[in-house]
């Protein structure tokens, strides 16, 4: 699936209405999506929800200079690029701005065909700085011990860095909790791969999909004949991980009678396969992983204690999404470039008002269900971008300011009523692109109210 390439988004701020229209005709005859400013408040407010590739400013307007303009812009925006345009005799207040960020200046008239290649080149010097800061991520990542699965800044998350680096080199069985979707199979291959076994096997056995009957033979292999359909011998996961890492994927879900057999493994290093009578001998590294709370597990008598503290030797708690959504721009970031990679799309990133939405919702599927969602929006999206429409309806209950309002136990009917009705006032006017009195007709009030 190859989608269309993204058209560049172009802000052009300008107090002359001439120059304003005539500079967006012109723009967008070549290809560009083109939105206008007369000046620099509005530009801010413009660029809020346009997030644009480069902007083209005039220096002298009143109200907000363009000097003003672009320290506010890129206060907002360190990487954008800012095109100053001034009148021949201004140069010097060009040149100030250059000194300031900007990424050229032309003076006026403006040369058209100066103009659109300066926007190409500052297009381009912006797509290889993302792809040096992503490249340099990937290397940081890669370098720093092998986490290159776990994605994240958060405090929370650099707590499990740590925590990875110190366990990784031990022999000691390493416990991973935390709910389904936070990423601790990512966790589990990173710390195999920061330790001295990183160049042997990686085995991973995800015990919650198995059959009891399966689930010992997929352990510990089996015999010819051992039982019905045991045409030949299999090697089982734990010999499959020899001298390696073997991760056992919700542990928690092993049922009683195979843990007796795991706690024995644990123990003596040592077991049989099924139908088997051969002791086999084993160097392998345990890392498990669970969804559950595996303590009150042992409370209700469906989970062995001393297999519990045989696995829970060095604990790592993964947070949940919800409680390190600083990491969700970044995380979104991530899916963005690896779900155009895999589908050969071309999205650049996600509109302000949509991110607005993704940082408000629980994310009770955590980082798997955000992947997801990603490439379904990128999938569904028609532009360059992940917007409102392409997010799926759950999302926005969590957003409306309503339901926060009675989620909260709010009684009043005034304050009530009034968020109720911003809210509808403010989907009227997003209905009819700010169109106030077809707002108004939707509304059935009048334009005046």
């Amino acid at each position: 699936m190859t989608k269309r390439k993204p058209t560049a988004r172009i802000l052009v701020v300008d107090d002359e209405p001439a120059a304003r229209t005539g500079l967006k005709r012109l723009l967008e005859q070549e290809g560009y999506r083109v939105e206008t400013a007369e000046g620099g408040r509005q530009a801010l407010e413009v660029a809020d929800e346009l997030v644009p590739d480069v902007v083209v400013t005039d220096l002298k307007m009143p109200e907000m200079s363009g000097h003003v303009l672009l320290e506010r812009l890129h206060e907002i925006y360190p990487e954008l690029p800012v095109i100053v345009v001034t009148a021949f005799g201004d140069i010097s207040s060009a040149v100030e701005a250059m000194r300031a960020g900007a990424e050229n200046f032309l003076a006026k008239p403006v040369d058209f065909d100066a103009l659109t290649l300066t926007i190409e080149r500052a297009l381009e010097r912006r797509r290889l700085i993302h792809e040096a800061d992503y490249l340099r991520r990937q290397l940081r990542d890669r370098d720093g011990g092998g986490l290159q699965g776990l994605i994240g800044t958060s405090p929370a998350m650099q707590e499990v860095y740590q925590l990875a680096r110190q366990v990784s080199g031990a022999r000691a069985t390493v416990m991973i909790t935390g709910e389904s979707g936070t990423g601790k199979g990512e966790l589990a291959k990173a710390i195999h791969n920061l330790g001295p076994r990183r160049d042997r096997p990686f085995v991973t056995l995800h015990c919650a999909s198995l059959a009891e009957s399966l689930l010992e033979s997929e352990l510990f292999g089996h015999e010819r004949g051992s039982f019905t359909g045991a045409d030949r011998r299999r090697i089982g996961r734990f010999e499959q991980a020899s001298g390696g890492t073997l991760f056992l994927d919700e542990v928690g879900e092993i049922p009683l009678q195979t843990q007796v057999k795991l706690l024995r493994v644990l123990q003596d290093k040592s077991f049989e396969r099924v139908g088997g009578t051969e002791e086999i001998k084993v160097d392998v590294r345990l890392v498990a992983a669970t969804n559950r709370d595996l303590a009150k597990d042992v409370r209700d008598g469906r989970f062995r204690e001393d297999l519990f503290y045989r696995l829970n030797v060095l604990p790592i708690h993964l947070p949940p999404l919800r409680e390190r959504k600083e990491d969700i721009p970044l995380l979104i970031d991530h899916f963005i470039r690896e779900t155009n990679r895999r589908l050969k799309t071309v999205v650049d990133g996600i509109t302000s008002d949509a991110l607005k939405v993704l940082l408000a919702y629980a994310w009770p599927g955590n980082v798997r269900e955000l992947e997801n969602l990603v490439e379904r929006a990128i999938v569904l999206t028609e532009t360059d971008r992940i917007t409102l429409d392409t997010l799926p309806e759950k999302l926005f209950d969590a957003h409306d300011p309503v339901n926060t309002v009675l989620r909260s136990g709010e009684l009043s009917i005034k304050k009530t009523s009034r968020i109720i009705e911003e809210q509808l006032i403010r989907r009227a006017l997003k209905k009819t692109s700010g169109n106030r009195t077809y707002a108004a007709r939707l509304l059935e009030i009048s334009h005046r109210a």
